[in-house]
């Protein structure tokens, strides 16, 4: 019976490959070095690649052949105390794990990694794909690099801490934000000079836009809350309060502009909130500690990395409830989803 269950499962899954449907969902394991690629119809991992320490930021290519993963040789120093700092009497950071780790996804292989900067965490990619943007969260910077010959073109001094980066729908500027002291670098992509930068506290890790880009959406770790920020004027014009408990991490928003979706963290839910009202419309329970996101092609799933849980969780957008859970390395942090490219 097992062996006609496995049969069945690679029947169904070739089915959507050939109907192109098929897809992968690429997760980051930060403390077990590798990552995972499951099969978003199936919901099995078919592939586990060792790519060096602490994987985070993750991304495809708009292709699917490439998924770019960010290496980083910092000690992990777990959540900050309630004075807000990191634990002291950490091991010194391995400077030479550092880099973008580059993925062949049909060969199933890390291929290079590529010069980051100190301590790589998030990254973007422009609009052609010829420049990305990287969050190195020791050095207070933003390295940027030319993807095809994987050379440094220049770091950007930012706020201490920064780790979320966004590219604004139009390819004009890269938000970057800053965790330390609650601020939002706006980059100009032309110059790659800082423009302006706005304090919105509370640690923010990420930033998503609305898809004509006139708001984006920063959420406050710490104060439970997102800010709504009007991307012309670079300035706060709203803020969406969530759920008691809430530890805002991840947020995504959908094609249409409709939903923003908000990972929790440590109170263990996704949040679904209208983005016409501010409201919060549908929640999730998931894993602990949930951050990374991705929709499904067709966003119908929505896929959550849990840390501690050592899984990802399989969300039913219309109804946002959780349908399974998929076990994948330890610690998984981000996700991506990649069009499967069959040979």
């Amino acid at each position: 019976m097992k062996t006609l269950a496995i049969a069945f499962i690679a029947l169904l899954s070739l089915a959507a490959v050939a109907r192109g449907e098929g897809y992968l969902v690429a997760v980051s394991n930060e403390r077990s070095g590798d990552v995972s690629l499951i099969d978003g119809v199936t919901r099995e991992v078919v592939g586990t690649i060792r790519v060096g320490k602490r994987p985070r930021g993750i991304a495809a290519s708009r292709d699917g052949k490439l998924l770019y993963v960010a290496l980083s040789g910092s000690p992990i120093a777990g959540p900050p105390g309630k004075d807000g700092k990191e634990p002291e009497n950490l091991p010194p950071p391995d400077r030479k794990a550092d880099g973008i780790g580059v993925i062949d996804v049909a060969a199933r292989k890390l291929l290079k990694v590529m010069a980051s900067g100190d301590d790589p965490e998030q990254f973007v990619l422009s609009r052609d794909e010829r420049t990305m943007y990287i969050a190195n969260e020791d050095a207070a910077k933003v390295s940027v690099l030319n993807v095809a010959d994987g050379k440094m073109i220049k770091q950007i001094s930012v706020g201490d801490e920064p780790e979320g980066v966004s590219l604004t729908p139009d390819g004009k500027h890269v938000y970057v934000t800053c965790e330390t002291r609650g601020e939002v670098f706006a980059i100009d992509t032309a110059t790659n000079e800082p423009l302006t930068h706005v304090v919105v506290r509370g640690r923010p890790r990420t930033v998503a836009f609305l898809p004509d880009g006139s708001r984006a959406y920063v959420p406050a770790e710490t104060l439970g809350t997102v800010s709504i920020v009007d991307t012309s004027a670079h300035k706060i014009v709203d803020s969406i309060e969530l759920p008691k408990g809430a530890r805002p991490m991840g947020t995504l928003v959908s094609r249409d502009g409709s939903r923003l979706f908000v990972s929790a963290g440590r109170a263990t839910y996704v949040y679904a909130v209208d983005t016409k009202t501010s409201e919060v419309v549908g929640a999730a329970k998931v894993g602990t500690r949930a951050w990374g996101m991705a929709l499904a092609p067709d966003e119908k799933f929505l896929f959550v990395a849990n840390g501690p849980s050592n899984d990802v969780s399989v969300v039913d957008v219309a109804t946002m409830k959780e349908m399974a859970r998929v076990a994948c390395g330890e610690s998984p942090w981000g996700v991506a989803v990649v069009r499967r490219t069959e040979h």
